[in-house]
Parts: C-alpha cells; sequence; structure tokens
C-alpha cells in the first residue's frame, strides 16, 4: 500500500480515479486532481510547502516533485506526463506539458502549455519554457519547434496510456478483494 502520510495536519487529497503504486509515497499539502497516477518508488513530498497537481497528470517511476519551504510551491496543470526519475522542484507546469525522463526543472521555473523539457534536460532556476518548443540540454536552451499536431497526439496518447495502465494495476487490486 502506498505511503499516505499527513504532516503539520495537513494530509494529501486525491481526486476521483486515482492511482497510487504500492511503493509510491505522498506526503502533507498535496491536492491531485482526477485520473492522476503516481509510480513506483515516486515521492510527491508537499512537506514544506505545497503542492497543486491537475487532472490526468502521470507521475512515473522514480520522479521526485518537491517544494522549496516558504519560497517555492509545486503546480503542475492538466494532462502532465513526468518522465521517470524526474525531479520537479518548486515550479509551475502549464497544461499539456512533457518533462522528459531524468530531467530537472528547478525553483521558480514555469513551463508553459504544450511545450517539452527533453530527457536529461536541466533547467536552471527563474527559466521560462516557451509555449511550443522543445527545451534540451545542461543548462536547457530551446532547441525546436514543436509541431502543434503531432504535439497534441503525443501528449494526449501519453495521458491517455497513463490512465489506462493505472487501470490495469486498480482491476487487479480489485479482483484480489
Amino acid at each position: 500500500m502506498a505511503l499516505v502520510i499527513p504532516v503539520n495536519g495537513k494530509a494529501p487529497q486525491l481526486g476521483d480515479n486515482c492511482f497510487l503504486a504500492e511503493n509510491a509515497t505522498v506526503i502533507g499539502d498535496v491536492i491531485m486532481g482526477n485520473d492522476c497516477s503516481v509510480w513506483f518508488t515516486a515521492v510527491v513530498r508537499g512537506d514544506v510547502n505545497s503542492i497543486r497537481i491537475g487532472n490526468k497528470v502521470n507521475i512515473q517511476d522514480g520522479a521526485i516533485i518537491h517544494c522549496t519551504y516558504k519560497i517555492s510551491a509545486v503546480t503542475i496543470g492538466n494532462n502532465v506526463s513526468i518522465g521517470h526519475r524526474a525531479i520537479v522542484h518548486g515550479c509551475t507546469i502549464h497544461d499539456n506539458a512533457l518533462i522528459g525522463m531524468g530531467a530537472i526543472v528547478m525553483d521558480n521555473v514555469v513551463v508553459e502549455e504544450n511545450s517539452i523539457v527533453a530527457a536529461g534536460a536541466v533547467v536552471s532556476e527563474n527559466t521560462v519554457v516557451k509555449s511550443g518548443w522543445i527545451y534540451a540540454g545542461v543548462p536547457a536552451r530551446p532547441m525546436k519547434q514543436v509541431d502543434e499536431k503531432n504535439f497534441q497526439h503525443l501528449i494526449e496518447r501519453i495521458g491517455n496510456n497513463y490512465v489506462m495502465y493505472a487501470s490495469w494495476f486498480q482491476d487487479t487490486k480489485k479482483a484480489s478483494e
């Protein structure tokens, strides 16, 4: 069973149809929308500031979502994919964004809607990832504009796939009860 831990009188609140893998951890001041998933060994740690997560967000295996004490909260919009082992720290990610595997998104970064942070990228503090662009590298820089039609299909497909994957585990859990 996932660790869902209250801290300082604030307990995580989960929307409808959310899946938490059995070794996922969700702590403190976290509010999560509907159809979200937090996968194996992922940590969503709202102990030092708030974390707000929209609908249909997937936080993949080993990802870490955290904040900075009294300075930088985390806000994640709708239909966002946080890739395996990514770190999202004290930043804002708008709707329809993809944070690639192993990427690091630092404090006070704003990832605008319809954008991609490439796998392994490090987005430095106070950077604005512009809508419609792929940012890559260390430090991350705009590398390429995304084709809007292909991009929307990609983001929607990933989000829908993770809702489907979560259902596999929820169906297994119901069958064992």
